[in-house]
């Protein structure tokens, strides 16, 4: 079955809008794994426009347990590698998404960018901390991930978002030809972005060793309907 990790950026951007502590992102995270996520994943910015940097402390107080993954990602500058060898999660994700982009919306050209990821997933890999890429459908691109040293790969699904309402059949061609090439070349396929109710089965019974998925905003809204309860056994159906 694949995890389901819950993204929690979208509570902490509803508790900045008070300036207080309610939602409580500690309560919610434990709320989260009481009903059945598999992980949590939170992305820092560094203009902390939703995750606090203390939240990032706070978290990993509790996370990871043996029952639920700590994924934190974000584009690896010095800082955020800082942060993550204090607070070593499970895994982190690596985004080559720069400050002012309001959301994740395209993966690394891991060709140009080879001698920057390089010593960056080195670094985590030596500290028992995975790695995981943030790419596109790039058959080239992902061989090399693999080659850089990347675990595992998360497909931006942003585009089949896009497309699934159009042709679904054609939204998934691009991702179960690279799915493929991505297993072959020995990497563990994650992905996210924009997975919701709707198009989330179709993904994963094409894409059927696919590890982990990575949902916030849609989860996080799907909330405010059904409440978190019943909505992450919601998903969690979906990935069966």
């Amino acid at each position: 079955m694949t995890k389901l990790s819950v993204n929690i950026n979208k509570v902490a951007t509803i508790r900045n809008a008070r300036g207080g502590d309610y939602p409580n992102l500690l309560e919610f995270a434990k709320k989260c794994m009481e009903y059945g996520a598999d992980g949590i994943t939170i992305h820092p910015r560094p203009d902390q426009r939703h995750i606090k940097f203390h939240d990032v402390e706070d978290l990993s107080q509790f996370l990871p347990t043996e029952n639920c993954e700590f994924n934190i990602e974000g584009y690896p500058d010095a800082h955020f590698i800082d942060m993550g060898l204090k607070h070593k999660p499970t895994q982190v994700t690596l985004v080559p998404d720069p400050p002012h982009i309001l959301t994740s919306d395209s993966g690394w050209d891991t060709i140009t960018q080879e001698d920057f990821l390089r010593p960056i997933i080195e670094k985590f890999k030596h500290h028992g901390i995975r790695v995981s890429l943030f790419m596109d459908t790039d058959e080239t691109l992902i061989r090399k991930a693999k080659e850089l040293g990347a675990e595992r790969i998360e497909f931006y699904t942003g585009q089949y978002f896009k497309d699934y309402p159009k042709d679904k059949e054609k939204a998934i061609e691009k991702f179960v030809n690279v799915y493929k090439v991505s297993l072959d070349c020995g990497l563990v396929v994650n992905a996210g972005h924009d997975l919701n109710r709707d198009n989330l089965a179709f993904f994963k019974q094409n894409l059927p060793e696919l590890a982990e998925v990575s949902i916030g905003h849609w989860l996080i809204s799907d909330c405010l309907y059904y409440g978190l309860q019943n909505v992450i056994p919601m998903y969690k159906r979906l990935l069966v």
